[in-house]
């Protein structure tokens, strides 16, 4: 049976490209019908129809306004008859707004499964990302042959929230230590005079990560076409503020990465890969 496939920007789309390569048919739905083009797959007119055609749908969209709007809509996922069916939502969600996604679902007579991934286009290309999963056991045992083909690890956390929490976490990592990295660049390559040798030399200490691995060559070239956008990791940054803010805990290094990212607004540039906060950081 095909699987349902709802948002196909830079992620969404290297995703499915993934589950067409490992040989899964695609129903897919997408706001921009441009974005759909070279994509093989069957394409639905709108959430509703889609959901009514599989028993599995992957949601990849930019923030949970758009998941909302995808349930509740005109012609959304909410109008369907949902029984037996299982959503797996990869979107990075404030972690207040899932518990609604869980009770509307479930009203419905479907399942929700928040399953946020870590990793961007390269690593969903290649099924190395890892997925964080909260929701239903048993809904997880019967869509994790699905979540194999787009993950080399997956945490199961069950309890609702957890899976969105946890992703928001690992994206204060991401922010800080994007920041960091394109703030050493700025003062290494003052220093030296050669922004090839100060990533060399980065690489070849503390800044050694995957992270830089990913985006040496984005810093180098100046080539900022978006993986992983400056918007969505300003975004997701407020969702952390939230989150620590319930948690009655301060946020320091996270803050000041938040304000950095939101310096790209203003500038034009929020479309941009995150790597180009080095732009930003150049510039002041």
């Amino acid at each position: 049976m095909a699987i349902g496939f709802i948002g196909l920007g830079n992620l969404g789309r290297a995703i499915a490209n993934r589950l067409i390569a490992e040989n899964e048919e695609l129903v897919v739905w997408n706001r921009s019908r441009q974005k759909i083009n070279g994509i093989k797959a069957r394409v639905a007119d709108s959430p509703q129809e889609l959901i009514n055609e599989v028993q599995i749908a992957f949601i990849c969209l930019s923030d949970s306004h758009a998941v909302k709007t995808v349930l509740e809509g005109e012609k959304g996922i909410l109008r369907a008859d949902l029984t037996g069916k299982i959503l797996l939502d990869i979107t990075t969600n404030h972690f207040d707004s899932v518990y609604s996604f869980y009770r509307q679902v479930h009203e419905k007579g479907g399942t929700y499964l928040e399953t946020p991934v870590l990793g961007s286009v390269m690593p969903a290309s290649s099924g190395s990302l890892t997925v964080l999963v909260s929701g239903d056991k048993r809904s997880y045992d019967t869509a994790k042959p699905l979540l194999d083909k787009i993950g080399k690890k997956i945490f199961y956390l069950e309890k609702p929230s957890l899976a969105t929490k946890m992703k928001l976490v690992n994206n204060f990592v991401l922010g800080s230590f994007m920041s960091t990295l394109a703030e050493a660049l700025v003062l290494g390559e003052d220093i030296i005079g050669n922004k090839a040798t100060v990533l060399e030399i980065l690489a070849s200490g503390a800044g050694n990560s995957a992270i830089l691995k990913a985006k040496s060559e984005k810093l180098l070239s100046g080539d900022f076409t978006p993986h992983f956008s400056m918007a969505m990791i300003h975004k997701d940054l407020q969702y952390l503020d939230d989150l620590a803010k319930s948690e009655n805990r301060p946020l320091f290094n996270a803050m000041v990465a938040r304000e950095l990212f939101a310096k790209s607004i203003p500038a034009g540039m929020e479309s941009l890969d995150f790597s180009a906060v080095y732009t930003i950081l150049r510039e002041l």
